[in-house]
């Protein structure tokens, strides 16, 4: 019941099985892997797709020849396994040259080496099969106002994402962008933080029909805030073109746990959402093994986050049809005589609602059983249902 099939699009990236176990205190514990050998390992746990960092792939001082050659074995990889390729996205925060942000440099040159580098891998990601093209900015930003102009930078940003989504269409590619937010780490503060400010934003972008977001767990947590409701707000605004699921402590550096590892609660109701609502886009888990593993510990990982979600599908599921629960819940959404009142405006309507008899005093004292909803939710998590 719990065993991954490709229809339910799990995928990973090759930073993330491939992760090594370095951390700013300690080396690394892990030897590196190929991205062949990723791949085979991705096919070994049961995984649908993986997607990649161009420099993930193809070292960013490799030859022509060497790309070439690299590529050619990943894609050998790829048919022995039938993975796939659904999204790509650049590396524009590890090199030296983008300490100060890529597409929001002060520098115009590393401006345009952002958008060299950013052309060529999407050419790369298109290549092998991608149709989502994320945008993390993790070196956009500040550690002081004083050096970056926040309006320029937001100039500056916009400018490049209408030129790349300008590109695809002169290429004729079949691609999508997704945005994804951060609050801060690793610079002190991320411009547009948060999925929000993300949705915002593309509302600005002269083909925002081509650009959604790719909103992550950890990063909306990181701010204390609660990711199912960005995840709602971008799928109500048509905008969820891709997921990054992972967990998170509240309060901590960005930890990329295995799903639903810390917050299981929210963990089910982003299930039960994503679910409800039909979600179809993939579900890639953009988390690592603890540094305590070795790569036998990188597939229980990848395991683990799989299985975990399949069996919160299945609580979801439950907890849709527990009697107990959805007579709760239609009680709670009961009409209980205003609803003709509500609708559009109309000059009838807004009269109608000015002159009805809406005791506030007894609107105030009705009990909403919230409490043994909630209880019972948590009891269906725990089993004793």
């Amino acid at each position: 019941m719990f065993t991954p099939k490709p229809e339910h699009k799990f995928t990973f990236g090759l930073w993330t099985v491939g992760n090594i176990g370095r951390d700013p205190f300690g080396s690394p514990v892990r030897q590196a892997l190929s991205p062949v050998e990723l791949v085979h390992l991705l096919n070994e746990v049961g995984a649908y797709g993986v997607n990649f960092h161009d420099n993930d792939l193809v070292p960013i001082d490799a030859t022509p020849a060497e790309r070439d050659q690299i590529v050619r074995d990943f894609k050998k990889a790829l048919d022995e396994t039938g993975l796939v390729v659904p999204m790509a996205t650049t590396n524009l925060f590890a090199d030296p040259a983008f300490k100060d942000g890529a597409f929001t440099s002060n520098d115009s040159r590393v401006r345009a080496y952002a958008l060299q580098k950013t052309m060529n891998a999407i050419d790369l990601g298109v290549e092998l099969g991608a149709k989502v093209y994320v945008f993390w900015g993790g070196r956009e930003g500040v550690e002081t106002d004083a050096g970056k102009d926040p309006v320029e930078s937001l100039k500056r940003f916009r400018e490049a994402l209408n030129f790349l989504c300008e590109y695809v269409r002169d290429q004729g590619y079949d691609l999508t962008f997704a945005l994804e937010a951060k609050p801060n780490e690793p610079r002190g503060d991320i411009y547009l933080p948060t999925t929000g400010a993300m949705l915002g934003f593309i509302a600005t972008l002269d083909h925002s029909e081509m650009v959604g977001v790719n909103p992550e767990v950890a990063h909306e947590h990181m701010a204390g805030l609660n990711f199912t409701h960005a995840v709602a707000q971008a799928w109500d605004a048509g905008k969820l073109f891709h997921i990054d699921l992972n967990d998170q402590a509240p309060g901590r550096y960005d930890q990329d746990l295995r799903f639903g590892s810390s917050n299981l609660k929210s963990a089910f109701f982003l299930v039960k959402f994503m679910e409800d609502v039909g979600y179809e886009g993939m579900r890639h888990f953009d988390a690592h093994a603890y540094r305590t593993e070795d790569y036998e510990g990188v597939k229980d990982f990848a395991r683990g986050c799989m299985r975990t979600y399949l069996i919160l599908k299945q609580k979801a599921a439950e907890w849709n049809a527990d009697k107990d629960i959805q007579a709760l819940v239609a009680e709670i959404n009961a009409d209980l005589g205003a609803n003709d009142l509500l609708g559009s405006y109309s000059t009838d309507r807004a009269s109608a609602i000015k002159g009805a008899q809406l005791d506030r005093t007894v609107l105030g004292e009705r009990g909403l059983a919230y409490e043994k909803l909630d209880q019972l939710t948590i009891e269906l998590l725990m089993g004793v249902r």
